[in-house]
Parts: structure tokens; C-alpha cells; sequence
């Protein structure tokens, strides 16, 4: 297996167990959601539903692969996603922390672009 379709096997895996371990949830009010597009390398995971009238959508993580590395856009897990791509064998170089602005970058141990 390539390294982009390693890459796409990871991010895919640990969205759906993150998924499936929330859906089981008595206490979700919303629904968890998985949204998978290879052609563009966009991979998210969001809540949607109801606020009285208000259609409510909330970004928990959202990934892209752009020049062979993983660029993480938005993460609200408490493990956080860098930490299961590494135990999944990403190396620190190909991981991208990019919601933080590129100069903060440049203080972790992560790729910078």
C-alpha cells in the first residue's frame, strides 16, 4: 500500500471508531456524522441537529491531505488526531497542526506545511 492510501486507511479508521464510540452514546443530542471525500482528500466528522429552530452543525474534526502530509484543520477529540496518527505510523514530518497559524507552527514537533 502506498503512502496516500496508508494515509487515507488511517484517517478513515480513526474517524469511524471515534463515530461509532459517540453514536453508542445514550446522551447524544445530536447526530454524529461522517463525511469521507478521496477524489479532494477532505475527511470530517461533525454533529448536526436541532436548537429549538436553529439547525446547529459543529466541525469536531475536519482533515485534509495536501502535498503528501496530513494537514489537520480542526480537532476537538481530548486524545487529540495527531496522537492516533502517530500510533497509527504517521511520522511527526508528515502531520501538520494547521489550525494553529503557521508561525505558532514552528514551535511543535510537527511539520510546519
Amino acid at each position: 500500500m502506498d503512502k496516500l492510501e496508508k494515509y487515507r486507511q488511517s484517517i478513515k479508521k480513526i474517524l469511524t471508531e471515534y463515530h461509532e464510540w459517540v453514536s453508542g452514546s445514550s446522551n447524544l443530542t445530536r447526530e454524529s456524522c461522517l463525511i469521507f471525500d478521496e477524489v479532494h482528500d477532505q475527511y470530517m466528522w461533525l454533529f448536526m441537529g436541532w436548537e429549538r429552530k436553529k439547525k446547529i452543525r459543529n466541525i469536531h474534526v475536519h482533515i485534509r491531505i495536501k502535498n503528501d502530509k496530513i494537514h489537520i484543520e480542526e480537532d476537538w477529540t481530548e486524545e487529540g488526531i495527531a496522537n492516533e496518527l502517530l500510533r497509527e505510523g504517521v511520522p511527526k514530518e508528515d502531520i501538520v497542526l494547521a489550525f494553529y497559524d503557521p508561525e505558532t507552527r514552528k514551535y511543535t514537533d510537527f511539520a510546519t506545511a
